[in-house]
């Protein structure tokens, strides 16, 4: 019997395949339970509505995305810190301090997970700091940090 799965089943299909299972199988543990329906016209047809959906939302994530990186790669965003010889900072400067600044500043909302900062900026100057919008696209924002 040809089913259509609806949830991931260890060692049988990932949800939305279309498989050949048992008829005992797909009667009595997959659409007893909820895992798969049966691949009818309808339910096809649902199913292909239902990927073209998820099709349209990923596009306009990857639109929103390549939107917010033109903007970021604009900016440059304005921090201020102590600061010893040689233009070292008594502390440093972390990647929840950018995101809270980009927040405050600009009113752009970014999770502190995407900035990828490999170390804590412990300088003064500009800095270019890698930000991953989408698995696709990279942004770079320009982080000036000035003496207090």
């Amino acid at each position: 019997m040809k089913v259509i799965f609806l949830k991931d089943v260890k060692g049988k299909g990932k949800k939305g395949e279309i498989k050949d299972v048992a008829d005992g199988y797909a009667q009595n543990f997959l659409i007893k339970n909820g895992y798969a329906a049966e691949a009818n016209s309808q339910n096809m047809s649902a199913l292909r509505g239902q990927k073209k959906k998820e099709e349209k939302i990923a596009q306009e994530e990857l639109d929103e995305a390549k939107a917010l990186k033109e903007k970021l790669e604009g900016l440059t965003v304005e921090l201020k810190a102590k600061s010893g010889e040689g233009g070292r900072l008594f502390g440093s400067i972390t990647s929840k301090q950018i995101a809270q600044a980009l927040q405050k500043e600009e009113g752009i909302k970014i999770d502190k997970r995407k900035l990828e900062l490999p170390d804590a900026i412990r300088s003064l100057g500009y800095t270019n700091v890698p930000v991953k919008l989408h698995h696709e696209v990279m942004a770079t924002l320009k982080v000036h940090v000035g003496e207090e």
